[in-house]
């Protein structure tokens, strides 16, 4: 029997971006530095997210864009091929700044390796950070983030399903059993 359960729905999700963006605040102390780049797909729009509430506490236009990271990806040989996504880097660039990477599902963290290279392709940035909306464990990676909205204890056979407004008509994150027919995470 396939089960899934709503583990965020919009108002903890606004709560964990808020909590996120007031850290990434405190730690750069300054935002004349950072720039924000979520990694496709549902990494933009938490990325274009979390810059609007910069903006509203520091009264700043945040840079933020976005990242392809689909031809640094090592399961390219893997799987189908797939569509490149768009690449949108501010114009101030990122050497010499704070960027910080955005994502929605920490699991493996191949997927921020990719980003980790696709960066050093576009230029040096100071330093990199990174904020993720779940964080479910698993690493195959040494990597971690910066910044979680929350920690979410998985097993390997769950699938974790982030929905935002922009792409599915609503916010929430869903932990569903691999039989219930559902796109797990990438």
């Amino acid at each position: 029997m396939a089960t899934a359960r709503t583990v965020l729905d919009d108002r903890d999700i606004s709560r964990a971006l808020t909590r996120i963006t007031h850290e990434i605040l405190e730690r750069n102390r300054d935002a004349s530095d950072l720039v924000i780049l979520g990694i496709p797909r549902r990494g933009v729009p938490l990325a274009a997210r979390v810059a609007a509430r910069i903006n509203e506490v520091e009264g700043v236009e945040m840079p933020y864009g976005s990242l392809d990271i689909t031809m640094y990806r090592d399961d390219l040989r893997m799987r189908p091929a797939r569509a490149l996504e768009h690449t949108d880097i501010p114009a101030r660039g990122i050497d010499g700044a704070v960027v910080v990477l955005v994502d929605d599902v920490l699991f493996s963290g191949r997927t921020i390796r990719s980003a980790l290279d696709a960066l050093n392709d576009l230029g040096r940035p100071k330093a990199v950070q990174l904020a993720v909306l779940v964080d479910r464990g698993h690493r195959e990676l040494p990597i971690r983030a910066d910044f979680v909205g929350k920690n979410l204890p998985t097993s390997l056979a769950e699938n974790v399903r982030v929905h935002l407004a922009e792409s599915d008509g609503e916010d929430a994150v869903i932990i569903a059993s691999p039989t219930d027919g559902t796109e797990g995470d990438a």
